[in-house]
């Protein structure tokens, strides 16, 4: 027999309360990430930006989209959502920054079972917080309450970023010519990549979260959010030619690099030549990952890698470190069709 009781929204796992309490409390995270060529406020069906054409002749729009895997399910396992937000911005801006891009803004998609306003705001507070490290403003999103799709406190994330480059000035990767020198630039941690491996590796080994690994709980090393490298790859662009730019993601050093490599060349990186942080060694011992695996799933370091000429070497470290990047002379370019050698 049916129930004659009238339903509601509310009744059926949605409370539109929610979502509006959720949008007034964001205003002011919103709010630290404006921009000049933004119009308007957010609330709209969608979001106006202005074009900087008084500052580029020939605009060339570059976008990305991405999320933070299965990194959140450490977030949410461990109510620690303060910080996948920066996570979800540095996955698509730096991106769009590679190809010689100032990103201008960014949107996200929040969805959950069932809404939790303060788990929301902390949330996109971290994304407003990434929107400020990359310099583009948050302009807008999405905020799903979906039950039935997810469960308990189960949330996900999306976000989608669009900058701006002149046409003349797009880094490919096809200026890169053999004696180029390869600048890694320090990650700070496994960034946002190989979550599900390093989550079967803390299952095994049974590993209480707190303990130390380098004198930091390894909680902590975990959910250290993903490096922003857009202001710092913007100056250096503004003070040394690059020929190219690689951002070491999904894939290790070894699938990346050769993404911005002409045919005919190769990368040979020097192992040696730069620290590894304490949680690629714990993982590798840990899990029993082989190096060759390793150098595949994870940045092992390097989240980021430049190439120029020679001679620009010494101006290239100089602009990254005065951006407050650790950068180190990693490698060269060099003929052949090996793609990345790692010695």
């Amino acid at each position: 027999m049916n129930d004659p009781t009238p339903l509601t929204y509310r009744a059926a796992g949605v409370d539109i309360d929610a979502g509006d309490a959720l949008v007034d409390r964001i205003k002011p995270h919103v709010r630290r990430t404006m921009r000049r060529e933004v119009l308007g406020g957010i609330g709209g069906f969608g979001a106006l930006v202005e074009v900087p054409v008084d500052r580029y002749r020939r605009p060339v729009l570059v976008s990305g989209t991405d999320g933070v895997g299965t990194k959140l399910r450490l977030a949410i396992d461990f109510a620690r959502p303060d910080t996948v937000g920066i996570d979800l911005v540095a996955m698509c801006a730096n991106d769009v920054v590679v190809q010689g891009a100032e990103p201008l803004f960014f949107l996200d998609y929040y969805a959950s079972g069932k809404l939790d306003v303060a788990t929301g705001e902390r949330v996109i507070a971290g994304i407003a917080e990434g929107c400020v490290q990359a310099g583009c403003a948050l302009v807008g999103g999405e905020t799903a309450e979906m039950p039935g799709m997810y469960h308990g406190a189960d949330y996900d994330l999306a976000g989608f970023c669009v900058g701006v480059a002149e046409k003349d000035a797009l880094i490919d990767g096809s200026a890169t010519r053999a004696g180029d020198v390869i600048v890694g630039l320090a990650s700070s941690g496994a960034h946002s990549n190989g979550y599900s491996l390093i989550r079967r590796i803390l299952e095994r080994s049974g590993t209480d979260p707190g303990a130390l690994v380098g004198g930091v709980p390894l909680i902590d090393r975990l959910l250290t959010p993903t490096r922003i490298y857009v202001k710092a790859v913007l100056e250096l662009l503004r003070r040394v030619p690059v020929h190219g730019i690689a951002h070491v993601t999904g894939g290790g050093l070894v699938e990346n690099l050769p993404r911005v490599i002409p045919d005919g060349l190769e990368v040979r990186l020097r192992r040696a030549a730069w620290p590894r942080d304490p949680l690629f060694d714990w993982l590798q011992t840990e899990g029993g990952v082989a190096d060759a695996e390793m150098l595949r799933v994870f940045n092992c370091g390097i989240g980021m890698t430049v190439h120029v000429a020679p001679g620009d070497v010494d101006p290239a470290l100089d602009a990254l470190r005065r951006a407050d990047e650790t950068a180190f002379v990693i490698g060269e370019v060099c003929a052949g069709d090996r793609g990345v050698v790692v010695a």
